[in-house]
């Protein structure tokens, strides 16, 4: 037990002071919480809710919620949309809103969209979560200060109906996140980094039934190293879609979506992971549900981003 406490102790300071965003295995689905150029990418008024639990079966695991909406205006070149999400590691909390404006400049068959998101990110300590075995442990009297912080990101996202790629910056302003003062006096602090990102994807058409989409993102984060995920999707009769990805974090994820509709759709993904936890964990779990509104708008189908 006394390695698994160290090894999940190791990993939570990593997601704190180095790579502070939550990970989602679904990616090529969810754009939006890497990329504001994605904003009204689809055409339609979208709405998306995702949630994952990763590391199943250990206790203060990674757990986050996210939620999006976003929707081309009348005017075709701009966009708006909004983004929030909760995301919690044993006692460390994260919640975030941020509201989505994009300008599109419009090709003949794709869009050039520059994506701006602003809004705020409170980072916390849930005390009654903490468990000391020292009950001397200074950390248990110190005094937390969460703090309300403004955060700003900014992507460039081009797209057309068989092909996609991006690239975006998360954590602008880079403001500090979280003080905390001991007993003497001394402070400590987490600072925002800056997060880039690039993705790519293409549709490539293997019959009339069946539709190959390859996607990669790559994740670049000061004191991390980069990761990089590969992920190899098959579309079968426009309605099911399996696929793997490979991720260097040291984990595979078998995904799947259900085009119930042409409007909604239903995504899970399982993550198995081969890092130090892999003996304690059960895997990571992921659902996501989105609807397209066709509010004055006709479907486009098949969609294969």
């Amino acid at each position: 037990m006394k390695k698994l406490y160290t090894a999940l102790l190791i990993l939570m300071a990593s997601s704190l002071f180095a790579q502070q965003d939550p990970i989602f295995s679904q990616y090529m689905f969810n754009k939006l919480a890497v990329n504001p150029g994605y904003v009204g990418s689809r055409e339609l008024l979208t709405a998306d809710i995702l949630y994952r639990y990763q590391w199943a079966n250990i206790e203060g695991a990674p757990k986050t919620f996210s939620a999006s909406l976003h929707s081309p205006l009348n005017n075709p070149h701009l966009a708006l949309g909004a983004y929030v999400y909760n995301d919690q590691i044993g006692p460390l909390k994260s919640t975030g809103a941020l509201a989505s404006f994009a300008y599109r400049v419009i090709f003949p068959k794709s869009k050039l969209s520059f994506g701006l998101q602003a809004g705020f990110k409170n980072n916390g300590i849930v005390m009654s979560d903490l468990k000391s075995y020292d009950q001397q442990d200074p950390m248990m009297y110190s005094n937390i200060q969460q703090k309300v912080t403004p955060d700003a990101n900014f992507g460039v996202y081009y797209y057309s109906e068989k092909f996609y790629a991006g690239l975006s910056s998360l954590h602008l302003l880079q403001n500090q996140s979280l003080v905390v003062k001991d007993s003497a006096g001394n402070s400590q602090f987490a600072k925002l980094v800056s997060h880039f990102y690039g993705m790519t994807g293409a549709a490539f058409p293997l019959g009339d039934k069946v539709v190959f989409r390859p996607s990669l993102l790559a994740k670049f984060v000061q004191n991390a190293p980069p990761q990089l995920d590969l992920n190899a999707s098959f579309l079968f009769v426009n309605t099911l879609w399996l696929g793997v990805s490979y991720r260097t974090e040291k984990a595979v994820s078998f995904i799947t979506e259900v085009n119930i509709s042409q409007n909604f759709r239903i995504g899970y993904s399982y993550d198995i992971w081969f890092n130090e936890l892999k003996v304690y964990n059960k895997g990571s779990h992921e659902i996501r549900l989105s609807y397209d509104f066709n509010v004055g708008k006709r479907v486009l189908s098949p969609r294969y981003f």
